[in-house]
């Protein structure tokens, strides 16, 4: 699968905005939690169904994998994306991401259901703050490389 796997035709292909290394990294995370809200906003509206499983995306793994991609970047100047078991990056900025079963967020729905929409809730808080972070530093990065391009010509 392509690029915003979750609402497929609703947002704009980002990698097209993708100028350098750090900007794909940017792109990626918006990506990712773009694609979390989903799962997570599902969790919630699915909370009440019966047999229902919770899911998340694989946080853990993406934060390594990000991490290593940095590293990279920061030792020898070029993107890196090593696949994960649950990531795999694509070509053209692609990346395709299998959503696991939430262990923590299952034991918790059986036994509490308010305590597990409590924790969704504060999933999703999180996420969002992660999206808005990640999108306000593309943002600047952009609107710097767009006074540095004023700034040559």
């Amino acid at each position: 699968m392509g690029n915003n796997r979750f609402q497929e035709g609703t947002i704009m292909n980002l990698q097209t905005l993708a100028t350098d290394n750090i900007t794909e990294l940017l792109l990626k995370i918006i990506e990712f939690t773009q694609n979390r809200q989903e799962i997570i906003i599902q969790n919630i509206k699915s909370a009440h169904n019966c047999n229902f499983v919770p899911k998340d995306m694989p946080v853990e793994e993406f934060s390594n994998l990000m991490n290593i991609a940095l590293f990279e970047h920061a030792l020898n100047q070029r993107l890196l994306l090593c696949d994960g078991r649950h990531i795999k990056f694509g070509a053209n900025g692609t990346i395709e991401i299998t959503p696991v079963i939430d262990a923590q967020g299952k034991l918790l729905l059986e036994k509490d259901r308010n305590g597990f929409l409590r924790a969704q809730i504060t999933k999703l808080m999180e996420n969002t703050l992660n999206q808005k972070i990640a999108t306000e530093m593309l943002r600047q990065k952009q609107s710097q490389n767009t006074r540095l391009g004023r700034r040559l010509n």
